[in-house]
């Protein structure tokens, strides 16, 4: 270790992971400059060029690739050694960060978050909002939420809230002014408003299902977004009609702000579910967590 302190180690390697000084230094809390000095002193004293640089991008050439895959699973086990220490305390801490979407956190954390702080104030809770489908390992996420069906069959996967279906809604004012659809395909002649998961993904296609079969409908609008909390707003708002979780809107159609429509044709999803490599067993904080938020039928 002469010739490679622990701190140099650490900032080549959120450098190496991602692929990004500027990314890299808010993670380690340090200047760009301050991080790419560092590591230009690492490979000095190496004697061995460890990542590729280029006016755009930056990535680790075959001796990093090396070493990244080397140590990056010490310092993992080293975190992980630390946060266990915590068991040994009188109160589960550490913290935890999560990957999620917006209506995730309404349906499935607010309702326990208030009580699961109080209960452990030693424990800080990080959420990400991201409809992008994270990879929580690459981005060293805790855990995400996910609906059952899309979670790899390589994560543990916890079950923390019921089977739902979308539902189609608009408000009164915008069916007052545009006749209800009788069938998903008609609403091709509706204003709908859209999501996009991912800034290059596709937008989403409308899902439904009728005497057994599935299909889908690629409706127009001229909104789009990427959180399905503005398109439920959108909708109140009486810009459209919008296709969003039924729990979510359940409030809406109550109080006559929505009315729904195409309520047959709507197939139901299996719920969402908290998932995690098998390295997050260890933490106490973490076992809390899965705890509080675990879904009771």
């Amino acid at each position: 270790m002469s010739n490679a302190k622990v701190n140099d180690l650490q900032a080549f390697l959120a450098v190496a992971q991602e692929q990004s000084f500027t990314k890299a230094a808010a993670r380690l809390g340090v200047t760009p400059s301050a991080l790419s000095h560092t590591v230009r002193a690492l490979e000095q004293r190496l004697g061995i060029r460890l990542l590729a640089r280029t006016t755009r991008n930056v990535s680790p050439t075959e001796a990093g690739e090396r070493l990244m895959h080397s140590i990056a699973p010490l310092f993992e086990q080293i975190s992980a050694e630390l946060e266990a220490l915590g068991e040994l305390r009188d109160r589960p801490s550490g913290t935890i960060r999560i990957s999620c979407t917006d209506d995730q956190i309404e349906l499935c954390i607010r309702p326990m978050l208030a009580k699961f702080l109080q209960d452990y104030p030693d424990i800080t809770l990080e959420f990400y909002v991201d409809y992008g489908f994270t990879n929580v390992v690459k981005e060293r996420f805790d855990a995400g939420i996910r609906l059952g069906e899309s979670i790899s069959k390589d994560m543990i996967a916890v079950r923390i809230g019921p089977d739902w279906r979308l539902a189609v809604v608009a408000s009164p004012d915008y069916f007052a002014r545009h006749p209800k659809p009788a069938t998903p395909h008609q609403l091709m002649e509706h204003t709908c408003i859209n999501i996009r998961h991912q800034p290059a993904g596709a937008i989403y296609a409308w899902e439904f299902a009728h005497k057994g079969q599935d299909f889908s409908v690629k409706v127009d609008g001229q909104l789009v977004f990427n959180s399905i909390m503005h398109v439920l707003n959108a909708a109140v708002d009486g810009i459209g009609v919008a296709y969003v979780p039924e729990q979510l809107v359940a409030p809406y159609l109550a109080d006559g702000r929505l009315v729904e429509v195409l309520e047959e044709w709507c197939p139901t999803f299996q719920g969402y579910h908290l998932y995690y490599p098998n390295r997050r067993q260890g933490s106490a904080a973490f076992a809390a967590f899965v705890e509080a938020l675990k879904y009771n039928r």
